[in-house]
This record gives structure tokens, C-alpha cells and sequence, in this order.
């Protein structure tokens, strides 16, 4: 039996939006199925904290289903539901006094790695310990990791992310290079210990 959520006659993000508007329930809860799992680990990923991913990823929900706006210009549904999602936790960094870590900067020079080990991507899904993922991706930069969670968890293109974080693209290009190489070096020196 397939999965309504990934069924293609389910239809397409923001047809299911603008049908979940019109008051089809149904609709919303093939959208959550299909964007949850990506969306909190984006957010537990980027926070390092399951109660605040948790919070956030509440919010982040609670705010689509509240808001009557659509995903502008040429940004999709999924694009725009990380925005709500990473605007949900940077208020919640300004709100607490937290200086917002995704703004740091970092000297990505001084980091420069091979690039000889497998795809952290495939090394994400293929881990069977994610102690050891999670330790890898919170030695990351806040910058780079943002960068490869929208890419693993939200499944966004380098545009998509240079247009969500208001970053150049070439920024975001280095940062997943860098976030890549860094993973790969720390996944391989916990091998090797």
C-alpha cells in the first residue's frame, strides 16, 4: 500500500496549502506527513537541544497554520516552511539573550579538508550511530551546519538556501564544502580512535 503523503495524486505542496485554506483537513495532515521528520531534525540539528527543537518545531506549525500568506516569488513550500522554522528559532534566540550562533563568523580557510571519504549525505542515513552524527554535526560551525541540515533534512538546493539564509550563493557552496569536509574528518577520527 503506498503512502498518501508521498503519492503524487496527493498533489503538490502548496496545492495541498491552499486546499487545507479552503477547509480540506485531510490536506494538512499529507503536508505534515510529509515535511516533519525532515523539518525536526533541521531543528534539533541546528539547535542541539530536543526541547527547543521540539518548541520550535510546534511554532513553526502553529504559525503555518495561522498565517493566510503563500510562499513568495519563486521560493516553494518546503523553502518557506524552513524559513518560518529558522526565523521561529532565531526569535526564540533574541527572546531568551541568545546570540544568534548563525551569524558568527568563522575563518572557513583555516578548515580546508579533503574530500576522499564518502558523502556525509550517505553517511547520515547509512550511520547506525547517531550519537556520533550529532557530535559530529554540533562541532560544526552554526553557519555550516545550517548549510548541510537545509540540504540533508530539508532537501533544499543550493539556491533555495542562499535565497533562505540571505547568503551568496558561492557562501553557501563553501560552507557546504567545509561542513562536508569537517564531517568527514571527525567521522573518520572517531573511527580510527
Amino acid at each position: 500500500m503506498s503512502d498518501p503523503a508521498t503519492s503524487p495524486a496527493a498533489g503538490s505542496d502548496e496545492s495541498l496549502l491552499a486546499r487545507y485554506r479552503s477547509g480540506d483537513g485531510p490536506a494538512f495532515e499529507i503536508l505534515y506527513a510529509r515535511h516533519r521528520q525532515g523539518l525536526y531534525r533541521f531543528l534539533l540539528g541546528l539547535s542541539g537541544k530536543s526541547e527547543l527543537a521540539e518548541e520550535v518545531y510546534q511554532e513553526t506549525w502553529l504559525s503555518l497554520i495561522r498565517s493566510s500568506s503563500q510562499p513568495q516569488g519563486r521560493a516553494n513550500f518546503r523553502t518557506w516552511l524552513y524559513q518560518i522554522a529558522r526565523n521561529r528559532l532565531i526569535d526564540h534566540w533574541r527572546k531568551h539573550g541568545i546570540r544568534n550562533p548563525l551569524h558568527d563568523s568563522y575563518d572557513e580557510q583555516l578548515h580546508a579538508l579533503s574530500d576522499e571519504a564518502a558523502d556525509p549525505a550517505q553517511l547520515l542515513s547509512l550511520s547506525r550511530d547517531n550519537q556520533r552524527l550529532e557530535a559530529a554535526l554540533q562541532n560544526l560551525p552554526a553557519d555550516q551546519r545550517e548549510v548541510f541540515l537545509l540540504r540533508a533534512h530539508g532537501e533544499l538546493d543550493l539556491p533555495q538556501i542562499a535565497a533562505l539564509t540571505e547568503t551568496p550563493l558561492e557562501t553557501v557552496k563553501s560552507r557546504l564544502r567545509y561542513a562536508q569536509q569537517k564531517l568527514r574528518r571527525l567521522l573518520a577520527e572517531e573511527v580510527l580512535t
